[in-house]
């Protein structure tokens, strides 16, 4: 809201300063400060209500070193996350951007999902919570929108540039003038609804789902493909809040690295020089992963060992959700392995250890684990390991993945 002001002020005005509001590095810069104020202010003041009204997750009994200590500390703290990126996002960010507009969609909805799993387990007195079919359902929602609104709104465009030059080669094939420039030449450019995505490693660096599934299963294959992403690494940074401080920091880091890659995709002198893929106004939403990151670092002040709250499915659904959409929405779905790696090594410790031992049990008679407990950082706390050096060391392989991600855009 705050950018409309100072353009209008800039504008009419000639106001001092407002100009400078209109960069998005500035704005980022405030958005990420903002959000870590909203999270220290924020966030004590919520911590004193939950004690107040006794909101707090019963620990389960699991054998774990410092289990019993944790008994009582206040959860849907996820609740300080969602507000230090919702309004810091609403003051800097063009609101009216679809990308932002899907982002907010995403964090408000799966945050809403998590409050309603969290409020069933806390005032209801029912562990399970919202039952996992509705969790489903709930997230195969979130991924409809994104997907349908990726493939069909008019603002969702892939461009194609020429410069002025080669426009006479290109007639009749609908390329217009842009207010794009390079080294000061003016762009001309075609606009078309892609299913194009980036491929790491590989020379081209795109991958068509049409050439893969054909232009007319294109569009479904997409949309059941941002489903899917969705579902799995909300799920995945669900498992993951397992210890004080591992899925915001780790989820913090991976918004680091998004916030980068959007900023070079959304510029068109970064992206031609680098050789990826350019998509216009997407610049817009540095701002908000600025907000995302500034929301992760805030919560950690509250939430490193030992914690003062949990985020609870509120915060955890929210931020995976939030990882998957914004890396779907830069067409950079396909490096979530390598960039949520942590996310998806919990996951699939939890998948491997179900179905070990579902088939030894029915082999055998008896039931064998790999892991001594699942999700794997349990699995290095049954070792004797302190959650402070696991959670460090998590954070340690996240740093290294981030990298191997940022790399890719060169590495091919």
């Amino acid at each position: 809201m705050l950018y409309y002001l100072f353009e209008y002020l800039n504008k009419h005005y000639h106001f001092s300063g407002s100009g400078l509001y209109q960069f998005i590095s500035v704005r980022t810069g405030a958005a990420i400060i903002v959000s870590l104020l909203i999270s220290l202010v924020f966030g004590g003041r919520l911590i004193k209500m939950l004690h107040k009204l006794q909101v707090s997750e019963t620990v389960r009994k699991l054998g774990l070193q410092g289990e019993e200590a944790k008994q009582g500390t206040p959860t849907m703290g996820g609740l300080i996350i969602i507000a230090a990126i919702v309004i810091p996002t609403l003051l800097f960010a063009r609101i009216w951007n679809v990308y932002i507009i899907l982002m907010l969609f995403v964090t408000v909805w799966l945050g809403l999902i998590g409050f309603i799993d969290d409020y069933i387990k806390v005032f209801k007195k029912d562990k399970k919570g919202l039952a996992g079919k509705f969790k489903i359902i709930g997230q195969v929602v979130c991924g409809l929108v994104v997907g349908l609104t990726l493939y069909l709104h008019p603002s969702v465009m892939v461009k194609d540039f020429i410069p002025e030059t080669e426009v006479s080669q290109h007639a009749g094939e609908g390329y217009h003038k842009t207010e794009e420039t390079v080294d000061g030449k003016t762009l001309y450019a075609k606009e078309h609804r892609s299913t194009v995505t980036t491929i790491p490693f590989f020379k081209n660096h795109e991958l068509d789902y049409g050439d893969i599934f054909g232009s007319n299963w294109a569009g479904l294959v997409f949309v059941l493909v941002v489903i899917f992403i969705i579902t799995a690494v909300s799920n995945g940074a669900n498992i993951t809040d397992g210890i004080d401080g591992l899925a915001a920091g780790t989820s913090g880091i991976m918004g680091i690295t998004l916030a980068l890659i959007a900023y070079l995709t959304g510029n068109i002198v970064f992206s031609k020089y680098l050789n990826i893929m350019y998509i216009s106004h997407l610049g817009e939403l540095t701002i908000f992963a600025g907000a995302f990151v500034g929301a992760c670092v805030g919560f950690l002040w509250y939430n490193t060992y030992p914690a003062q709250v949990f985020m609870g499915d509120t915060g955890s659904l929210a931020l995976g959700g939030i990882i998957a959409a914004f890396a779907i929405i830069i067409r950079k779905e396909l490096l979530i392995p390598i960039l949520c790696g942590v996310f998806l090594a919990e996951n699939l410790s939890v998948v491997i250890q179900v179905t070990y031992f579902k088939y030894t049990k029915r082999k055998f008679g008896e039931g064998k684990r790999i892991f001594l407990m699942s999700p794997l950082h349990h699995h290095f706390q049954k070792k004797g390991y302190h959650e402070s050096k696991i959670v460090a060391r998590f954070w340690v392989v996240g740093i290294m993945l981030a990298l191997i991600t940022i790399l890719t855009l060169k590495v091919r």
